[in-house]
């Protein structure tokens, strides 16, 4: 089964280092990255698709982030 994730954080290093840990767990990048002002906090914030490929069937009550 593929699953899909779609991660956000402000536009700091800390966006970097949730994708850069993505990715060494076997995530790969889906798509191109997002960037937006988020008015409400007054920052940007950045946003990227990862999916993965896992053996099994899915149920909502997987935790993706777990995979």
């Amino acid at each position: 089964m593929k699953l899909y994730r779609l991660l956000t954080e402000e536009d700091t290093s800390a966006f970097c280092h949730k994708i850069t840990a993505a990715l060494n767990k076997g995530w790969e990048l889906y798509g191109s990255p997002t960037y937006s002002f988020d008015a409400t906090k007054g920052v940007m914030r950045c946003g990227q698709a990862v999916v993965k490929e896992v053996p099994g069937e899915y149920s909502p009550d997987m935790k993706l982030g777990e995979q």
